[in-house]
C-alpha cells in the first residue's frame, strides 16, 4: 500500500470514529490526532446551526416583509445572547477539561453544576428583559412602529427562549470538556 492510501485510511477511519464519538482521553497520544477528533464534531454542530437559521429565514419569508423584519432584527440583538453561551460553553469546556485531565471526574462534575447553575441565573435575567422589553428592542434596532406592533410576540418568544438555546450550548461545553464532542453534534442534530 502506498502512503496515499494509509492516510486516506486513516483519514476516514478517525473522521468516523469522530462522528460516532464516544469517551476519549485526549490527555496522552497525537495533539494533531486530539484537535481532529474534538474539531470535526464542531465543524459538524456549527454548520448544523447555520442551516438552522437559513431554514427559519426561508420559512418566515413566507409570512411577508414584516416577518422577515422581525426575525432578522431579533435574530441581530438574539446574536449577543448566542455570544453569552458561546461564552459560558467555553468556560464549561475549560473548567470539566481541566478537571478531566486531572483525572478528578468528581471535581469535573461539581464545576459543570456551578456552570449550570450560573447559566441559569444569567439566561433568566436575559429572557425576561428580552420579553418585558421586546417592542423596545426591535425599536432600538430599527424597526418600523409597525413591524415593531407586529413582531413584539415573536420577539417575546425568542428571548423567553433563549434558555434552551444557551443550555444547548453549555451542556455541549461540558460533553466536549469531558470528551465527548460527538455528543454535542448529535445533540444538535436533534434539535434541527
Amino acid at each position: 500500500m502506498s502512503k496515499e492510501t494509509i492516510s486516506k485510511d486513516s483519514f476516514i477511519s478517525l473522521f468516523s470514529k469522530a462522528v460516532k464519538g464516544g469517551e476519549q482521553n485526549y490527555t496522552s497520544g497525537s495533539l494533531r490526532r486530539a484537535i481532529f477528533m474534538l474539531a470535526v464534531p464542531m465543524i459538524l454542530e456549527m454548520s448544523m446551526e447555520s442551516v438552522f437559521a437559513v431554514v427559519d429565514i426561508f420559512f418566515v419569508s413566507r409570512l411577508g416583509n414584516y416577518a422577515t423584519a422581525t426575525v432578522g432584527l431579533t435574530e441581530s440583538v438574539i446574536t449577543i445572547v448566542y455570544s453569552i453561551a458561546i461564552g459560558l460553553s467555553m468556560a464549561a469546556t475549560a473548567i470539566v477539561s481541566r478537571r478531566i485531565g486531572e483525572k478528578n471526574p468528581e471535581e469535573a462534575s461539581k464545576s459543570a453544576m456551578q456552570v449550570i447553575m450560573i447559566t441559569l441565573v444569567v439566561t433568566c435575567v436575559i429572557s425576561i428583559a428580552g420579553a418585558v422589553f421586546a417592542k423596545e428592542i426591535l425599536l432600538l434596532m430599527g424597526a418600523e412602529a409597525e413591524v415593531a406592533a407586529k413582531g413584539t410576540a415573536y420577539t417575546r418568544i425568542v428571548f423567553a427562549s433563549s434558555i434552551v438555546i444557551t443550555y444547548l450550548f453549555v451542556i455541549n461545553g461540558i460533553f466536549r470538556g469531558a470528551g465527548d464532542a460527538s455528543i454535542a453534534m448529535r445533540s444538535l442534530w436533534i434539535a434541527n
